[in-house]
């Protein structure tokens, strides 16, 4: 979790070097003062003049999340609350959906995709360097005070809610679905939740908080730090208040509002705080997973500023990644053996690391992300991606009902190194469900016939995986 968001760039370095080339070997990166280790196959290096750097081993040493697709060429990096596309060979990147020129094109060379270094200075709010003479890229973060110049430190306070305050627990977003209330931190908070009558609600004081960046970025919050999340078609809820509640503390309070007194359970783990309201009776109800149910995550993928694939007329993955996720809710509900929790329930952003920290804190079954493809025009099909062995019976039970339900190509199971299906401990795989860069498959994917049939399709192999009739 990064500790300030993304600062202003101070110094940007024009990185305009003598037009000679040098071996690839011979280069070091240096973050902080500490070495990365880079590739042996493929090291920063200096070509036509432009110093690239291999992306993985920079953004991953930064606390970024990075995630490849082969087929479409894309390097996806993301934190809190930025999103940032590159495609191999192309000059224009996207950072939270709004076009960026690169100085040089992304370039794959033994398998490691290589960015131009001043594009990641720009974009990671990094100084950056290069001494010429010993082939060495100096990175340093703003706030670290370490390496060679100077560094402007931290502003003390939350200054116009863009600085995350230093030793704080950070806010990063909420969700409310099937009656469950989401707190997503980015660490262990001490939650004192307690009832209040005329009205009713259930209110939510987390002390030392802060609402980080990327929270603004989801839910509206306005220049008091006030705003609510509206819950529409519940006839439980109506809306939750959330609010700085007491500054001097540091204490964000939520107003869960009620129509009528109702019980509740509380489960705190490190990164998630979850407010539970399946109980009429006013007796707590079990944690999620109680009662030897099942515990399923499903993941709609990429929302708010990153849009994901871009379709050719217009369309966006995030919209179907999230309709296709609450459709599949709604069905498991009707399931009395299974608890569903999804990362994301409206248009809101949680990066890479946020959606497994979910799985991981409720000690997810399994964990199901849900996505749509991009490629070549004439690509079509569907294809379904794990990365540990362990999730392999689960990759192949969940592709056989998405070939079947969705009618489109077997394009196959594959293993890749994705982070979501990389990081989790439980069996997780990831559903491509057609080409946003196929006319044809864009246009079916939207249709509620498809959204429907591929909804129940992957229940069906939700349960047969878990061995539920």
């Amino acid at each position: 979790m990064k500790k300030f968001g993304f600062l202003v760039l101070l110094f940007v370095f024009g990185l305009v070097f003598p037009g000679y080339s040098h071996a690839a070997a011979d280069t070091h990166i240096i973050l902080d003062g500490k070495e990365i280790v880079q590739p042996t196959e493929a090291k920063a290096e200096n070509i036509d003049s432009k110093v690239m750097v291999p992306i993985r081993v920079v953004s991953e040493s930064l606390g970024y999340s990075v995630d490849w697709k082969q087929q479409s060429q894309t390097v996806t990096i993301s934190k809190d609350n930025t999103a940032i596309q590159m495609i191999v060979g192309k000059k224009k990147a996207t950072v939270n959906g709004s076009n960026v020129d690169l100085d040089a094109p992304p370039l794959v060379k033994k398998g490691t995709t290589l960015v131009p270094l001043r594009f990641i200075g720009e974009q990671m709010g990094l100084k950056v360097g290069w001494n010429n003479t010993t082939k060495t890229v100096t990175l340093v973060t703003q706030n670290s005070g370490s390496g060679n110049g100077t560094t402007t430190p931290p502003s003390s306070g939350n200054q116009d809610g863009d600085t995350e305050q230093e030793g704080l627990v950070l806010v990063n977003g909420i969700s409310f679905s099937d009656n469950r209330f989401i707190i997503a931190t980015s660490g262990l908070t001490k939650p004192n939740v307690f009832t209040m009558t005329g009205p009713d609600r259930i209110v939510i004081d987390l002390p030392n908080t802060a609402f980080a960046d990327s929270f603004s970025q989801g839910h509206a919050l306005d220049n008091n730090q006030n705003g609510q999340l509206v819950v529409d078609g519940d006839p439980d809820v109506s809306r939750v208040r959330y609010s700085l509640f007491d500054n001097s503390s540091s204490t964000i309070r939520f107003v869960i509002d009620l129509s009528s007194a109702k019980g509740y359970s509380v489960q705190n783990d490190s990164g998630v705080v979850l407010i539970d309201l399946n109980n009429q009776s006013g007796t707590p109800a079990p944690p999620v997973g109680g009662n030897g149910k099942k515990v399923v995550v499903i993941d709609a993928g990429h929302g708010n500023q990153d849009p994901g694939a871009i379709g050719v007329t217009g369309k966006r993955e995030k919209d179907f990644n999230l309709a296709m996720a609450l459709k599949v809710e709604a069905l498991l509900k009707k399931e009395s053996k299974i608890d569903t929790i999804l990362t994301r329930s409206d248009d809101t952003f949680l990066a890479l690391k946020e959606r497994v920290k979910v799985a991981q804190d409720i000690n997810a079954d399994i964990f199901i992300s849900i996505h749509a493809n991009s490629g070549p025009v004439a690509a079509t099909g569907v294809e379904t991606f794990y990365s540990r062995s362990v999730s392999k019976e689960l990759a192949n039970v969940m592709h056989k009902y998405l070939v079947k339900s969705s009618g489109l190509k077997d394009r196959g199971v594959k293993m890749a190194s994705l982070h979501v299906t990389r990081e989790t401990t439980m069996p997780a795989v990831l559903l491509e469900g057609g080409f946003l860069s196929n006319k044809s498959d864009e246009a079916v994917l939207f249709t509620e016939t498809f959204q429907n049939n591929v909804a129940k399709g992957i229940v069906a192999g939700i349960k047969e995986y878990l061995g539920i009739q």
